[in-house]
């Protein structure tokens, strides 16, 4: 029987959750739901200096707007520290571990020789074997035994058979002398008593394999699978940072892009499903699988997560696309619509979401139906408002009162307006925008009547042509 998928994201608390981590939980994620497992959540926080709550809320906030939800309570790793001292003791009753009283005199004595004769600065303890009868009463360090010799293999699923002397590695500290765990040791004992199965993590992590194995094997406990990803670069070639636009997740959320189109973007950066670049989320949990991760690292590119966004709200329902767009208002800090603007946004949404990449375009298409009377043109719209223009709208007003309000009708009215004053839709078009929305680039004409209604069209044409709105 095999055993069930169990992975994890372990983030630091140290501050936003990066561009890159929400990558990393997101592989972690789609490599657990599509194989029926669990996506698990640890912070971790041992190191307390650092640590911030408002860092841990970042990136749980991060992460439910991407809609990773974890299974099961989020762990904390400082709050595991008796369990990792009580498996560093467990390792030096099994002799894979020793009390080391050297001090850090006798460390860097050691490390400058090495130096000056171009040896390795790794230390290896002259305590590894020392009788505990020879035991000073004095402070302690916990190491783990170090191999001697031979090599270690990092089985990896993405970068392959990764192969490890020996030699390069030192008896690590597991305690240090006030009795408190490493990180090294507490990773291991979480991964382990978490019951992960696949450790899916960056590949700056990938020296870290080898030494934490020297645990696995000292307990000997099973060793997950390792799935070492390459990092994230920009543009330059070089490691993504801020420079390159690399934001927190909620600051992605903030400059409107829709969730489901950051998801699909991120894992496609790194990942592969033949020539695929738009997906659905269904599709991505099907799909995903730890041999189309490419060795290579991945380069940002805001053009092209843009793009993908951009396919992902046209495709999208527009009362949930209505929801989103109000989300992200609160995330940005933005006023809240009314229920009548939210109502008249999702009746506009087919004729606003085309083309748009983000929802700050989108409300910008949609100020015909957020604005209220009088529109107050602007000056590129003003322009159009001239006194023939409101003497047309003057007159047309009347043929739209009774006409049927549907597509055709409208359309058919219109341009028969103008071809019996012997000119085309085009020349009326520029004053109807400025009358409907007070501007001189707008969705269609038409689609501005249809959403609009009778009432309030005739009502802006009204004031247009009497010059209400100046």
């Amino acid at each position: 029987m095999n055993t069930p998928v169990v992975t994890r994201f372990a983030p630091s608390p140290t501050g936003f959750l990066h561009i890159g981590g929400a990558r990393t939980a997101l592989f972690n994620y789609l490599y657990a739901r599509g194989r029926g497992g669990k996506f698990l959540l640890r912070i971790e926080d041992t190191d307390r200096v650092r640590y911030t709550p408002a860092a841990t809320d970042a990136i749980l906030q991060g992460l439910s707007w991407l809609g990773l939800a974890h299974d099961g309570e989020v762990v904390s790793q400082h709050d595991q520290a008796p369990r990792h001292v009580e498996v560093a003791h467990a390792l030096l009753e099994k002799g894979a571990a020793f009390k080391c009283f050297a001090t850090q005199e006798e460390i860097e004595a050691f490390r400058e020789t090495a130096r000056a004769e171009g040896r390795s600065t790794l230390y290896r303890s002259p305590w590894r074997d020392a009788d505990p009868a020879t035991h000073p009463d004095a402070p302690f360090v916990v190491r783990i035994k170090a191999p001697d010799g031979g090599q270690t293999v990092i089985r990896d699923a993405v970068q392959g058979d990764v192969i490890i002397d020996n030699a390069q590695l030192d008896d690590m500290i597991l305690l240090r002398s006030d009795g408190s765990p490493v990180y090294m040791l507490a990773v291991v004992v979480d991964d382990h008593d978490m019951g992960v199965t696949h450790v899916i993590r960056g590949d700056d992590h990938l020296n870290n394999a080898a030494r934490q194995m020297m645990i696995y094997h000292g307990m000997g406990w099973d060793v997950p699978v390792w799935a070492h990803i390459p990092l994230i670069h920009g543009a330059d070639g070089k490691k993504l940072s801020k420079r390159h636009g690399a934001l927190g997740a909620e600051e992605y959320q903030k400059m409107g892009f829709p969730a489901a189109g950051m998801r699909n973007y991120l894992t496609r950066l790194g990942w592969s499903h033949g020539d695929d670049e738009f997906f659905t989320d269904a599709q991505a949990r099907d799909w995903f699988d730890l041999d189309g991760i490419r060795k290579s690292p991945a380069q940002f590119d805001l053009k092209k997560l843009e793009n993908i966004c951009g396919q992902h709200i046209a495709a999208s329902d527009d009362a949930a696309l209505r929801q989103e767009i109000e989300s992200y208002l609160d995330a940005a800090g933005l006023a809240e619509l009314t229920s009548e603007q939210a109502n008249g946004l999702e009746r506009a949404m087919y004729c606003l979401k085309e083309r748009a990449k983000t929802f700050p375009e989108i409300l910008d298409k949609a100020e015909f139906i957020l604005t209220a009377r009088p529109i107050v043109p602007e000056e590129k719209a003003q322009k159009h408002l001239d006194a023939v223009s409101r003497g047309i709208l003057s007159e047309l007003t009347p043929h739209l009162q009774d006409a049927s309000w549907s597509r055709e009708t409208l359309e058919e009215v219109l341009n028969g307006f103008a071809a019996a004053r012997d000119t085309k839709f085009g020349k009326l078009a520029g004053p109807l925008r400025a009358a409907l929305a007070g501007r001189a680039v707008t969705p269609s004409v038409f689609d501005m009547m249809l959403v609009l209604g009778r009432d309030e069209t005739l009502a802006r044409l009204r004031d247009a042509a009497s010059g209400t709105e100046a």
